[in-house]
């Protein structure tokens, strides 16, 4: 019994280590872009002073001009009819940053024109397409690898890998002794211990963080995966609503008009992004953050107003969603450290680059033990090269 458990173990410590060996890579850059991108809106605005533009006047909000304005002046350099804006309601003042989504814009990560607007809204002040600059090219290889959709389905199954890693690792070092004798660290121990204690001490600590992490990047990545894994221990989570607008052309209605209407359906929220369609179908979209909803940049309640009539289309609340629509608004917040404001931004920084120093001290570890073999190895040779031969005369005599 001693015996199977001994090969069973063996052959996980192999698995962990051929895991750690081929995805520790693609773990460690994972996490290392992931801790640049927590702080990416700042760190763009620093790499672009033409929009750190100060404040002259309050945000504006959901009595403001200022988003028919940009809107205007938006298709004034896009006038291709079928597309879509953004408009993105920072309650910072300043530039006003959006996106514009062209006629052929689909798929769950559509291309799209990064354009902010001055504080007025009467000029643009930068235009980019989305992951043509630093911080945007960071966030496709941090989410898709540069490979679009293929990207993300190679980051998200990997993921289930990597957690496998992860388990595997901590099974591995679960304490047969002392706990004491486990978790320390012995510093005037012989390199290869040293690094073995920093590799196992770095996982244990950090390992119920990285898995959240890693999990909810899975869910992120994989929006399907999310729906069915939801819905097998929960229940279907609340579908968003797609309705569209009663005709397919005719004169829109101010986003001034649409937002009064909105703002009487869900009134004490806060207003996060505008979604008008340049004609069509498809309806003015109002995405607001109602209270109780984690993520203040990307909150998951909607109100679609008709773009031609004014008619409230549909309303999407998560306050009044099912219990898996309760759990899946929170998986965002906790995978960018976003939950808690500044100290768990911070937080999820620190951890990014956990993977990269599991990845460094393993592969350290084990090439110290493939070199320790080869010297081991090398050394009996030389000695089985050096022993003299025994001759006939040599042999002893018989009595």
């Amino acid at each position: 019994m001693t015996g199977s458990r001994s090969s069973l173990r063996q052959i996980l410590r192999r698995l962990h280590l051929w895991l750690g060996l081929t995805l520790g890579g693609l773990f460690a850059l994972v996490g290392v872009t992931g801790s640049a991108l927590v702080y990416y809106l700042e760190i763009d605005t620093a790499l672009h002073p033409e929009i750190a533009q100060p404040a002259g006047s309050p945000s504006p909000g959901w009595n403001s001009e200022v988003w028919q304005r940009a809107l205007e002046t938006g298709k004034a350099g896009w006038p291709e009819q079928g597309g879509r804006w953004s408009f993105e309601v920072t309650g910072q003042g300043g530039a006003i940053p959006a996106r514009y989504y062209g006629p052929d814009a689909t798929g769950h990560h559509p291309r799209r024109v990064m354009v902010w607007f001055a504080a007025d809204g009467s000029s643009v002040l930068r235009a980019e397409p989305w992951g043509g600059y630093l911080m945007s090219w960071l966030y496709q290889l941090h989410m898709e690898l540069l490979m679009g959709e293929s990207g993300a389905q190679i980051v998200g199954w990997a993921g289930f890998a990597m957690l496998a890693l992860m388990i595997l690792g901590l099974w591995l070092w679960w304490p047969r002794g002392t706990w004491r004798k486990a978790l320390a660290f012995k510093p005037k121990a012989v390199p290869i211990r040293r690094l073995r204690d920093l590799h196992k001490l770095m996982g244990v600590w950090s390992m119920g963080l990285l898995i959240v992490l890693v999990g909810t990047g899975i869910l992120l990545a994989l929006p399907t995966v999310k729906t069915e894994l939801l819905t097998v221990f929960i229940t279907a989570p609340d579908e968003v609503p797609s309705p569209k607008s009663s005709a397919s052309s005719g004169r829109q209605i101010p986003i001034l008009q649409a937002l009064a209407i909105a703002h009487r359906i869900v009134p004490g929220t806060r207003l996060a992004f505008i979604d008008v369609p340049v004609g069509g179908t498809a309806p003015i979209r109002v995405r607001v953050q109602v209270p109780g909803d984690p993520h203040p940049r990307f909150p998951g309640s909607y109100v679609f107003v008709d773009q031609y009539s004014g008619k409230v289309l549909a309303v999407h609340d998560v306050r009044n969603g099912n219990a898996a629509s309760m759990t899946a608004k929170w998986f965002r917040s906790l995978h960018d450290g976003s939950i808690a404001g500044t100290p768990t931004r911070i937080l999820a920084i620190l951890l990014g680059f956990v993977p990269l120093g599991l990845f460094v001290t393993g592969l350290l570890h084990w090439r110290r033990r493939v070199g320790r073999r080869a010297v081991s190895a090398h050394g009996r040779l030389r000695l089985q090269k050096v022993k003299p031969a025994r001759t006939n005369t040599e042999r002893p005599l018989k009595p």
